[in-house]
């Protein structure tokens, strides 16, 4: 899972938080680089799931001027504290993986709930907002569901931050993500990531790819059958 931070006038954005309890390693790769995390100013979250809102709460316990800008679709889910099973693993290959998942201890995806008293420092992306919004975090909001119904992508400069839009590593194959919600809109998402022209996307799991890629592989999302987990 990658968290990725970068700098703003108005303080560093983090995209997406990592899993329950990593909070540390993050603060410890920060201070490596110099970062304090006093200097965040937002949390762009891509989607509510429990590997990238897993600490999330824990952050805003911790550091009080971090806001959180997110879909409106999101929050239900993040008050719940456990991932939608709406749909399905992406292929077989998928669902052996999340079999696995649940061997270790995490097939119920759940992750602490966002406390409510912190629901006051949520943006949440409305048409009336979003202009704003993108002057704050210095770039271009992309609404990518499929994965999720509340997945967001962001563009900054000619690279796009794309969640779980796509991904690059096992068990995912041709950027296919291993759990998606909606064929449909997965399909469209990747549309508009293509439409982007970005030079890079960079997903939440894998390594940076050309989105090209895409473009490659795009009508093997059609013939996708979603194992659902039971």
């Amino acid at each position: 899972m990658n968290t990725y931070i970068y700098r703003t006038p108005a303080g560093y954005v983090m995209i997406d938080t990592g899993y329950e309890h990593s909070l540390k390693y993050v603060e410890k790769k920060l201070s490596k680089r110099g970062i304090p995390c006093t200097e965040i100013k937002y949390v762009f979250l891509t989607h509510a799931h429990d590997d990238h809102a897993g600490f999330l709460n824990e952050l805003l316990s911790k550091y009080s001027e971090i806001e959180v800008i997110a879909s409106s679709r999101a929050i239900p889910v993040l008050l719940r504290g456990q991932n939608s099973f709406i749909g399905g693993c992406s292929s077989f290959t998928a669902r052996v993986f999340c079999g696995f998942m649940a061997l270790a201890g995490k097939g119920k995806h759940c992750f602490p709930a966002i406390d409510k008293q912190h629901l006051g420092r949520f943006i949440e992306i409305s048409p009336q907002n979003i202009n704003n919004v993108e002057k704050r975090l210095q770039g271009k909001i992309l609404f990518t569901p499929g994965h999720t119904s509340d997945s967001i992508s962001l563009k900054i400069g000619n690279i796009v931050f794309c969640g779980d839009a796509a991904m690059n590593g096992i068990p995912s194959f041709k950027r296919i993500t291993i759990w998606i919600e909606d064929k449909n809109n997965f399909y469209n998402s990747w549309d508009i990531l293509i439409a982007e022209k970005a030079d890079w996307i960079y997903p939440a799991h894998g390594k940076p790819f050309r989105p090209e890629e895409l473009s490659k592989y795009k009508e093997h999302i059609s013939a996708i059958k979603l194992y659902a987990l039971k």
